[in-house]
């Protein structure tokens, strides 16, 4: 949905529905997604954030699928506006885990699989359109050792690749990197850093100049065009970011938010046996939840929340945050709160001043949540998280039409 006064295009990712083929994309497309853009945007174009795992990418590369694609996308008014590239493989009904990250940007696969969706995204687009592309952190942080080089010079190849499709098509496709908990970009300090020293630096655009053709100073105007951070929103606040600070210090480096996503994290205010008890409910065996406890001597970090659970170093009284997707219209799940505030103040500083061209919620942990939690169908909770995310923004829809879809 284009929202009014430059605040962007508002739209959710497709990862919270199965999309590991293309028959469950087409599903999603005809069923959910069609469900949600009846009910908040029946007159207008609805901009989809898509997500296509590498088999449903391969399965579109028969010309017919992608005929039937573009004929749903005609049908339903559907445009397109982002891309999930992050999860390769499967994301739903198996365990996922650390294998999300693979893989990872040292790898030749994750090169070749992010050209393909960028060059099908330059296809279902119209010229003239920039879109976004989100991706992995780099790799997985136990994995980085050494490997910032290696990485860089994989990103370099993709902005080079989408160099060529803007040329070839008029179509903008910006890789944005996701920095999230125990990952090589985890932090904003630490995105800052790669992205000085390996990605915006004059070695990278002579090495961007090498590969496009472009001149030295058509190539440093062309990383951040092509290059940037997708902000998650939940990530910063496990994370104890501060929310307007992480904001002021990309765009202070220069560094552009294609995509920022909005989403909350489970939160434990004060950690006592009631809360750690609560916590089980949420050790489940398809993803990551990591977790950052706050305690008087700093911050520890855990790459699962069992982990956390298990440490007897823990003591009551810290402050958890627990990499646990929660939908955004919920501001408590008793015994715990949410970060939901913290993405208010986000909203609220996109709202004085834009920050992303495109905003995407993303609760992908719908079917994993806590039976009590997740009371009513998926896609009705979607409607509810961005008619919050509107009224956030001081956007409103007549409420009629939040009860006829």
């Amino acid at each position: 949905m284009q929202l009014p006064d430059d605040l962007g295009q508002l739209t959710y990712c497709l990862n919270v529905h199965p999309t590991q083929t293309w028959d469950e994309v087409r599903r999603a497309l005809e069923g959910p997604v069609a469900y949600v853009r009846r009910t908040l945007a029946p007159d207008v174009s609805f901009g989809l954030g898509l997500r296509l795992s590498a088999q449903a990418l391969e399965e579109l590369r028969a010309p017919d699928a992608r005929a039937e694609l573009k004929a749903i996308l005609a049908r339903h008014d559907y445009r397109l506006v982002t891309m999930n590239g992050f999860p390769f493989g499967p994301f739903h009904g198996v365990p996922v885990k650390a294998a999300v990250y693979q893989p990872d940007w040292k790898q030749r696969a994750r090169l070749d699989y992010t050209c393909w969706l960028a060059d099908l995204m330059t296809e279902l687009a119209q010229p003239g359109d920039s879109l976004s592309l989100s991706t992995v952190p780099g790799t997985y942080g136990p994995l980085a050792a050494g490997a910032e080089a290696a990485m860089a010079d994989n990103l370099l190849k993709c902005v080079a690749h989408c160099v060529g499709l803007l040329k070839r098509t008029g179509v903008s496709v910006a890789i944005a990197l996701e920095p999230e908990p125990c990952c090589f970009l985890e932090t904003i300090e630490g995105t800052l850093a790669f992205f000085r020293d390996y990605l915006f630096c004059d070695s990278a655009a002579a090495r961007l100049a090498e590969l496009s053709g472009l001149s030295l100073a058509q190539a440093r105007a062309a990383l951040p065009r092509h290059l940037g951070v997708c902000y998650d929103v939940c990530h910063a606040a496990v994370e104890f970011e501060d929310p307007t600070a992480s904001v002021a210090a990309l765009r202070d480096a220069g560094i552009p938010i294609h995509k920022l996503q909005l989403s909350a994290a489970l939160r434990v205010r004060a950690l006592d046996s009631a809360t750690r008890e609560g916590l089980t409910t949420f050790c489940e065996p398809t993803y990551l939840h990591q977790v950052v406890a706050r305690s008087a001597t700093g911050l520890s970090r855990y790459s699962d929340l069992p982990e956390a659970l298990a440490d007897p170093q823990r003591a009551d009284g810290e402050e958890w945050r627990v990499h646990f997707h929660v939908p955004i219209f919920v501001a408590d799940i008793p015994p715990f709160s949410t970060t939901r505030d913290f993405l208010a103040e986000i909203l609220a500083l996109h709202r004085r001043q834009p920050i992303s061209a495109h905003l995407e919620v993303e609760t992908y942990t719908w079917q994993v949540l806590p039976e009590a939690v997740r009371r009513q169908r998926l896609e009705v909770a979607v409607v509810k998280e961005l008619e919050w995310v509107r009224q956030q923004l001081g956007v409103t829809i007549d409420a009629d039409a939040l009860t006829s879809g």
